[in-house]
């Protein structure tokens, strides 16, 4: 299964089209909040579900926090990340996804790309698709039974 992973788009719609373009083919579509009303937008037009939490901007957002789901057989948490702080490390969010039996945790808010393995959870930060930052991005999660795996790619 290949899932395309954004996050942090704060209005740039046109963006997150690009990104979803730019990704080619994809079974699913995630969006870790700041952004909410974009991920709604691509929904309507795409007449495709896109997964979704909302951020710490998102005001009036009836999207989830966070939410639990499982995909290709693979537990996954998605989260914006302001309620872990993850601007200050990663140890309350790693944690919060122990707990839950979590093997890939998705979040943003810091706008900086990351993909890394800890204690056997895959972190997928896709960076943010923000017009002002200087380095645009995307996620691509791919999961089996046998291998999960995630890759950043800059928006061109």
């Amino acid at each position: 299964m290949r899932i395309l992973v954004v996050s942090d788009s704060h209005g740039n719609d046109s963006m997150l089209f690009r990104a979803h373009q730019q990704a080619g083919p994809v079974d699913a579509v995630i969006h870790t909040g700041d952004g909410e009303q974009d991920a709604q937008l691509l929904e309507e037009t795409l007449g495709e579900t896109v997964l979704r939490v909302a951020g710490n901007c998102d005001h009036g957002s009836s999207a989830p926090r966070e939410l639990q789901i499982t995909l290709a057989g693979r537990r996954i948490l998605i989260t914006h990340g302001d309620r872990y702080l993850v601007k200050s490390g990663l140890e309350r969010l790693l944690s919060h996804g122990k707990q839950l039996g979590a093997e890939v945790i998705l979040f943003g808010h810091t706008h900086l790309a990351l993909t890394e393995q800890r204690d056997d959870i895959l972190l997928l930060n896709p960076g943010t698709l923000w017009g002002r930052a200087p380095f645009l991005s995307y996620g691509i999660l791919e999961l089996s039974p046998h291998q999960i795996s995630a890759t950043i790619h800059q928006l061109e």
